[in-house]
């Protein structure tokens, strides 16, 4: 979210997640009287936003929970051909960044492998991440609820359940990259102070090593924010920058184009 596609105004999983609710709400007639599901439906996103990390982890976890591996596959895909963003027009799935979209071409074709590592649910990203980037599932790094494997009248799958297995934020990063790819990266490239750790932890290995933050400053094209912002904060990464010789992409001033034609 925000190096690779959009994140603003709103985390795209997030607004997957409000979709559902509003879907199964049928189904539970108890989120009428109970928050932050109350307010959800009502439209009412000043109270959820009040609710913080706590009610939006409820509403990620009633959302995402409950189904099989297929199922939530099946749903991320049918709610990807159809939401659009509502400042942009097109399709979350194609508001995606086409200088990242070059430079994941070019590391390929100088023999790179190239990885999505990110806050967002993994299995949320990996039913798109191959035909928007190029990127199998396999190589996408991100955070999870607790699945297990369960047999039911003779069919096995695995479940999702309604409990947080691990963030793959901030110091997260790093330990994702070590647990699930087992070598330290080359280059990294991130959007805000959360990838901090992950450009450190790259920095930090011996040879040449590269670092880079997008600031997002194109008011016109996409969105400008930084270091007040709700989504994507970039602050102390901005002051950091040149001691640390990471380097930042200025968004309106070094992207010839945002988003592919």
């Amino acid at each position: 979210d925000g190096t690779l596609w959009v994140e603003y105004p709103m985390y795209t999983q997030v607004l997957f997640a409000f979709d559902r609710i509003k879907t199964l709400a049928p189904q539970h007639p108890e989120w009428k009287t109970t928050q932050p599901f109350k307010a959800l439906l009502a439209g009412d996103m000043k109270t959820v936003g009040a609710s913080g990390m706590k009610g939006v982890t409820e509403i990620v976890m009633a959302s995402h929970a409950g189904m099989t591996g297929d199922e939530f596959e099946q749903e991320v895909t049918k709610w990807l051909a159809t939401a659009r963003h509502p400042k942009l027009g097109c399709l979350y799935k194609e508001c995606i960044y086409q200088p990242q979209l070059e430079l994941l071409a070019y590391l390929r074709a100088n023999e790179f492998k190239t990885f999505i590592v990110s806050g967002g649910g993994i299995q949320f990203m990996r039913p798109m991440t191959m035909k928007a980037y190029g990127i199998p599932p396999w190589q996408v790094v991100g955070s999870s609820i607790v699945s297990e494997f369960k047999t039911k009248d003779g069919k096995s799958d695995i479940i999702r359940m309604p409990k947080i297995d691990f963030i793959d934020d901030k110091a997260g990063k790093p330990v994702g990259i070590y647990g699930h790819i087992g070598v330290r990266p080359i280059l990294a490239f991130g959007n805000a102070d959360a990838d901090m750790q992950m450009i450190e932890y790259t920095r930090a290995g011996e040879g040449r090593r590269l670092g880079l933050f997008v600031h997002h400053t194109d008011a016109d094209r996409e969105y400008a924010y930084d270091r007040k912002s709700h989504v994507g904060v970039l602050d102390k990464a901005l002051d950091q920058a040149k001691a640390n010789d990471w380097i930042i992409v200025d968004m309106k001033k070094d992207w010839r184009s945002v988003f592919p034609d």
